[in-house]
């Protein structure tokens, strides 16, 4: 076959073409990087501060664990705020950043944003040349053999940019992907994991098969939420490429599944007993009433679109529906997986976005063969409408871009250490402190230095409503203050949201200390109108 011609039995691309293409692909995936690293010294307050505070107090505490030098009373204090924190998961990233910590010499924050934003590039880079062979096996599908090598390279490789450029820069995805979080790791396992499945689809090869299982059981360690969508897209591919009568015969799928079960398996049964268990009770069975209710769905369709974009997701669809047979199995395979997910977790699919962030590259993916039949038919218009074509795709790329740093660019942060260093000055050290506070008592607890106990946020309130395990507030009041001695409000806008703890509060105790962002009770010495 010469340089010039693509062949269904041997695809090549021409040398020039597939050198512009990878060049292409990683200019963007810079460019990407560079987007993630706007701004990069910022606390991470930006996107789900609880989330990313917990796992910092978790790097945090195994940093002065591992620190030789590092003060007996702070290096207690750290470990027993890391102890505080619960075990979700495996703490791999937190463990990541807290030698980093030791080979860098400090507790540089920021370095966790370089770990997750490289996460999410390697993961670009697979998603790239999966999609890529995604458009080829497409067209391979639907075109006669003898077609022009640098057609071909232009179909498929433009189609696999499209995906790319989407996966990079839509806004959501920029700020969920430098968050101090496990999931854009997550992510890039499943993406590797995804992509090993769909060359074991195209060759058999051992290899590729136990790196499916391997990435697969990665990611499903990493996060156990990933497990619906590495079993959805495993569901899918097997089958396809094996059928319902041989697949329960192949040693490779056995392999696989054991791969993919196993790490998870082990952590959770061994080192995290009676964890899955509990998530499951608390947030599958105790909310499953949610399913039975339309406003879910709506509300699930409504909080993902604003994410990701209606006209996206509905093109997305329209790319599973015209997928060529393998990138179609692939395509339902995913996308079963999240239907599923969100059905055994119907509370986060409308209330946290970063549950949501696996359905990014599965958004990209469905977007080829849209992208692909688009460009086919580009390629028979005039040079001139393909080369405005080009300069949309290039305002798509760039706006979100600018978007997306806009959104950093707004958000400052660095004032907040110093802010709840103050706070947690003026707090009393002679009795235990209830509070109402910002992100679960973790900004106080990571730059203050105080750990405090709880009172329910508003959202936290609604949830225990939906599970019918709501206590009356005189019942919840008189449990919570019991044996302690303040009450602390930092959250004004929850506590505006609770008007009887307000009234309660401000009818019965007397106000300790107040300044700019805090108020204190005196839960010790009530008003004389208690005692009457």
């Amino acid at each position: 076959m010469s340089s010039d011609t693509f062949s269904n039995s041997n695809p090549t691309y021409s040398k020039r073409t597939t050198l512009l293409l990878f060049a292409t692909a990683l200019l963007l995936l810079a460019v990407g990087m560079g987007v993630r690293m706007y701004d990069l010294t910022d606390q991470p307050l930006d996107f789900h501060p609880t989330r990313q505070l917990r796992s910092a107090i978790i790097a945090r505490g195994m940093y002065y664990q591992m620190m030789p030098e590092a003060n007996p009373s702070t290096r207690r204090d750290a470990i027993l705020f890391w102890h505080s924190t619960g075990q979700y998961e495996p703490s791999i990233l937190e463990r990541i950043v807290a030698y980093t910590y030791l080979a860098t010499g400090g507790e540089n924050l920021w370095i966790a944003r370089i770990y997750t934003s490289l996460f999410w590039i390697l993961g670009g880079l697979a998603l790239f040349d999966l999609a890529r062979r995604m458009a080829l096996a497409a067209y391979k599908h639907n075109r006669p053999e003898g077609s022009s090598a640098a057609r071909v390279g232009y179909l498929t490789g433009a189609a696999a940019l499209v995906a790319l450029g989407y996966y990079l820069f839509l806004p959501f995805g920029v700020q969920a992907s430098r968050s101090f979080q496990p999931d854009p790791g997550m992510v890039m396992c499943i993406i590797l994991s995804v992509y090993s499945l769909y060359r074991w689809s195209e060759t058999k090869a051992w290899i590729w098969a136990v790196l499916a299982g391997l990435l697969g059981g990665i990611a499903v360690l990493l996060k156990v939420v990933a497990a619906y969508i590495v079993a959805g897209a495993a569901v899918g591919v097997v089958l396809y490429t094996l059928g319902l009568k041989r697949f329960w015969r192949s040693l490779q799928v056995w392999s696989m599944a054991i791969l993919m079960i196993t790490p998870s398996a082990i952590y959770y049964l061994v080192e995290n007993q009676g964890r899955a268990s509990t998530y499951f009770t608390s947030w599958t069975v105790q909310l499953s009433h949610l399913l039975l209710e339309p406003s879910f769905y709506v509300r699930w369709v409504s909080f993902v679109q604003n994410l990701m974009g209606l006209m996206i997701i509905l093109l997305a669809l329209v790319g599973v529906l015209i997928a060529s047979p393998r990138n179609r199995a692939l395509l339902l395979g995913l996308w079963g997986g999240y239907i599923l997910y969100g059905l055994f977790l119907p509370y986060q699919m409308y209330t946290h976005s970063y549950y949501h962030e696996q359905l990014i590259p599965i958004l990209a993916l469905s977007l080829v063969p849209v992208a692909q039949a688009i460009l086919e038919r580009l390629q028979q218009q005039p040079k001139i409408w393909q080369i405005l074509f080009t300069g949309v795709m290039l305002a798509g790329i760039a706006f979100p871009a600018w978007v997306a740093v806009s959104t950093q660019k707004a958000e400052n942060d660095r004032k907040e250490p110093a802010y709840w260093q103050e706070i947690a000055s003026y707090l009393p050290d002679d009795g235990k402190i209830l509070a109402l506070t910002q992100d679960y008592g973790y900004r106080l607890m990571y730059y203050g230095w105080r750990k405090v106990i709880l009172w329910p946020n508003s959202g936290e309130l609604s949830l225990s409503a939906l599970r019918g395990s709501q206590k009356e507030f005189e019942t919840l009041f008189k449990n919570k203050i019991e044996d302690k001695s303040y009450f602390l409000v930092t959250a004004f806008g929850q506590f505006k949201d609770q008007p009887q703890l307000q009234k309660t509060l401000a009818d019965n105790y007397p106000v300790y200390a107040q300044g700019d962002g805090y108020i204190i009770y005196d839960l010790q010495n009530p008003l004389a109108s208690v005692h009457d």
